[in-house]
């Protein structure tokens, strides 16, 4: 290459940017009949620049071996990146051309990979990394050097290869980490190997591309981590991704705030309230700057923000759920002591999260007032374990106004599926924060809360299309119906006799609860209204449940007649033998219901006894 500015060189040069404009421009425009027309060309192109390069290093080789070995040793320029832009315009350095040759070798992989043919497209990637294997990594060819492994990462993750890529991405990682040590000046972009002196990059644009490609590959890992089920290292990886696009300027908001969403939901289950509720504040904030200028850019926007609202309803949802779970007994109700022992050590709690809070890694923005945004947001709802009523109604509150918010969006007319689930999440919300509340009458409400919200859902729906969301209603509908039968059946103990209002009540409970289980285990029939002589997994022990409750419920009733409760008593006693049966004819159901089945077994001993005992008063009349 006898100088940076020969004619030869300067077609070479025009050929490059040629075949970037037509695969990142033309591309675009071409036909559906011929989608890669544009990639095609730029492929010629680039493999006519290939020969010319190849030639020239033949022609240059035996002048300049020695140096060759001798660069090879040796970081090539450690200096300004405007030294390095000099000698990659047509220096006989060994070094250099074996980048430019890389950088073509590269390209023609990603044409290839783009145009379906994976490869040829990996065998030209690793072509390049051959060639940079050679060499030590230098400010001329490190860029390089990751993006040829993001690339081959991307192509075996795509084949199922998860740690083939993982291989190819972790030296990328290594790459990168070495020459932030050891160097750490603005490196080289690969275009800038066949551009004028005039058209070399300022180090700022260079600094962006770079910790680009460097994003990428931790993006790229975050993948392979959880595909390989390693998910604590993901979530890291995911984060680290999150906090470099905030850093350096390089998200897209919607798409952005979406993948905070999803990150939050990974702290959620592993009980990390503090990260998962920065995560959706930050994920919030965000969305709210996306452009929404365009009817489509509007809809798009509606969607991801009611997404993000139901990210925020699983949140204060879960908080819930663990709250309760540290304070309820093994009856499932509320432990006392031990609420009055986990209020004697909040304070201590919460030295602890502000220390959490100052060593946890949280997303940081160029912008003071995103930054406050999202502080704003954050002090909304706690991310401590509610203690009493007043902090979970507090909790309870903030994911009623998300379960609003995502409902805006995801209409029962357009998203069937996703509007029962939001409003099933809502249902638990009350139920939840009915655990706190210490009045019966006020639970009773929330209860019945429940049910409005849930039964007119449940008789809209046809079965035929939505049997499984039918199922998982009726049985949430008569799990409501019971909780209020109980808590009624509480009361009614407070009382000395039952009036007529108090006793109709609790019957109607009991046989709207019974009715929705008997439609739960209906769905489980054949077409000839048989039952099968298995059940299915999945709805093995929600079956077993059902009849056990229905056995339950039965013998509940309550009637001046004996006739009538001999009656309610037989089928009582009917549904309790059918869950000591089943288990009999099929022993692997034991384990699943092994509370149940024990108690029937007892029941279906106890029932014929007090059911002779009413016959004998009826006898005795």
């Amino acid at each position: 290459m006898a100088s940076s500015y020969s004619q030869d060189w300067r077609a070479v040069c025009d050929k490059f940017r040629d075949a970037q404009t037509l695969s990142d421009v033309e591309s675009r425009k071409d036909p559906e009949n011929d989608p890669f027309r544009s990639k095609y060309k730029a492929r010629d192109l680039l493999k006519e620049i290939r020969t010319v390069l190849k030639n020239l290093d033949i022609g240059e080789a035996e002048n300049d071996d020695n140096d060759a070995e001798c660069q090879t040793e040796e970081p090539v320029d450690g200096g300004s990146g405007e030294a390095s832009s000099r000698r990659c315009l047509g220096d006989s350095d060994a070094g250099i051309r074996a980048a430019k040759l890389g950088v073509i070798e590269y390209l023609l992989g990603v044409n290839h990979v783009e145009t379906e043919e994976l490869s040829a497209g990996e065998e030209h990637l690793m072509n390049c990394v051959k060639l940079l294997d050679r060499m030590t990594i230098t400010q001329e060819n490190v860029s390089l050097n990751i993006q040829a492994r993001n690339q081959l990462g991307i192509l075996w993750a795509g084949r199922d290869e998860i740690e083939t890529a993982q291989g190819f991405l972790q030296v990328a990682e290594l790459t990168y980490m070495r020459y932030m040590k050891e160097d750490g000046h603005p490196p080289m972009d690969l275009t800038e190997f066949f551009v004028g002196e005039e058209d070399q990059l300022p180090q700022q644009e260079r600094t962006k591309r770079f910790e680009m490609a460097y994003t990428h590959t931790m993006y790229y890992l975050a993948q392979v981590y959880k595909n390989l089920e390693l998910f604590e290292r993901a979530g890291k990886y995911c984060h680290s991704t999150l906090q470099r696009q905030l850093e350096f300027n390089q998200f897209v908001p919607l798409e952005w705030a979406i993948n905070a969403a999803t990150l939050s939901q990974y702290y959620i289950t592993k009980s990390r309230y503090m990260e998962g509720r920065h995560c959706l504040a930050a994920a919030s904030v965000i969305a709210g700057m996306a452009a929404q200028e365009t009817e489509e850019e509007c809809e798009t926007r509606e969607q991801k923000t009611g997404e993000i609202a139901r990210c925020w309803i699983k949140y204060c949802l879960n908080l819930l759920q663990d709250g309760k779970k540290l304070l309820e007994d093994n009856t499932g109700e509320l432990d006392v002591d031990r609420q009055v022992e986990l209020r004697r050590a909040r304070q201590k709690e919460q030295e602890e999260l502000e220390k959490q809070r100052k060593s946890t890694v949280l997303f940081s923005s160029t912008s003071t007032d995103t930054s406050n945004s999202i502080c704003e947001l954050e002090d909304k709802v706690s991310c401590l374990f509610p203690l009493d009523y007043e902090e979970a109604r507090s909790v309870f509150l903030m994911g009623q106004t998300y379960v609003a918010e995502a409902k805006e969006y995801f209409k029962m007319d357009g998203h069937v599926t996703d509007h029962i689930e939001i409003t099933q999440d809502h249902s638990a919300l009350f139920k939840v924060l009915a655990f706190f509340e210490e009045d019966l009458e006020r639970r009773c409400k929330m209860h019945k809360r429940r049910v409005d919200m849930l039964e007119p859902i449940c008789k809209e729906l046809n079965p035929q299309y939505y049997l499984l969301v039918c199922r998982q209603l009726q049985f949430e509908l008569a799990e409501t119906y019971y909780e209020l039968m109980d808590l009624k059946l509480a009361l009614a103990d407070r009382q000395d006799d039952l009036d007529a209002h108090t006793v109709k009540k609790f019957n109607t409970l009991c046989s709207a609860s019974m009715r929705f289980y008997e439609a739960f285990l209906d769905s489980a029939r054949n077409p000839e209204g048989k039952w099968p002589a298995k059940l299915e997994e999945e709805i093995l022990r929600p079956a077993l449940v059902a009849k056990f409750r229905v056995a339950r419920l039965q013998s509940k009733l309550i009637s001046a007649s004996p006739t009538v409760q001999l009656d309610n008593l037989g089928r009582s006693l009917e549904s309790y033998r059918f869950v000591v049966q089943y288990c009999e004819e099929n022993p692997e159901a034991k384990a699943v219901v092994e509370t149940e089945l024990e108690l029937s077994e007892e029941m279906v001993n106890l029932l014929p006894m007090k059911m002779n005992r009413i016959r004998a008063k009826m006898a005795a009349k």
